[in-house]
């Protein structure tokens, strides 16, 4: 059987994307966790898991209020460059479709900053959904913090340019499959001892109720809807889609 192309989140979150986007920082990042810990109630010592867990920004702000967190990615550049600032939680790659824990092992699972919608298939993004439920203790929270589909094509900037260290980054922006994909397709120009490089970043855009629509079916009851990381109310301008769901027991 021929293999097809590898999918396009093999290839982008490396070096390159690391050093497109330094101002997703620690700040941030607290008020991501401010709000799952404020909305829960979680105690120190409350196991989490962070799907796409990236750099670290987010593990070493969930650790910092004392919760064991365990931080999980399918790049190993980026575990690398979580492994120069997380503590000692764990880091595991892995796909997400197919979680190495076994059922229960966690109280709140959390994905932050759109690190789901990836796959071709819709049902490849019901079984990432299916199998948080799984490792979640009933009862057990799950956040999903997504872009709010009506914010994005509302705001969709076809193109910008812009300099980093010097080197000139075009990002094209467009809508496919019929408005149910964002697609960005980033072009690094070349620097010595390096080729000019092109990226893609591919992600379904689910509206707020497709989402929860998910969840109810992948086992996990939506609850709180924000619009951003300071609690404000969820509507059609709000730049993220955060939902708190809980394990159906």
């Amino acid at each position: 059987m021929t293999k097809g192309p590898l999918p396009w989140f093999r290839d982008w979150f490396g070096a390159e994307y690391l050093a497109l986007y330094p101002h997703r920082d620690r700040a941030e990042a607290r008020r991501a966790v401010d709000l799952l810990r404020q909305e829960t109630g979680r105690e120190p010592g409350t196991r989490v898991l962070d799907l796409g867990c990236g750099a670290g920004r987010h593990l070493v702000e969930l650790e910092d209020i004392g919760y064991r967190a365990t931080g999980l990615d399918l790049s190993m550049r980026m575990l690398e460059a979580a492994a120069a600032v997380a503590g000692a939680g764990g880091l595991v790659r892995a796909d997400m479709r197919l979680l190495p824990f076994v059922s229960g092992s966690f109280d709140v699972v959390t994905s932050y900053f759109t690190s789901f919608g990836y796959f071709d298939r819709e049902h490849e993004d019901l079984q990432v959904l299916r199998e948080v439920r799984r490792v979640l203790v009933p009862g057990g929270t799950f956040l999903l913090d997504f872009m709010n589909a009506d914010h994005v094509v509302a705001n969709l900037r076809d193109e910008d340019r812009r300099t980093v260290s010097g080197v000139e980054v075009v990002q094209e922006r467009r809508l496919a499959a019929e408005g149910r994909i964002v697609e960005k397709r980033i072009t690094v120009g070349a620097r010595e001892g390096r080729a000019r490089r092109e990226f893609v970043e591919r992600v379904r855009l689910y509206r707020p109720w497709e989402l929860e629509s998910l969840l109810g079916r992948a086992g996990l009851a939506p609850g709180a809807r924000f619009g951003g990381y300071d609690g404000m109310p969820l509507s059609q301008s709000s730049a993220r889609c955060i939902i708190l769901a809980e394990a159906r027991r």
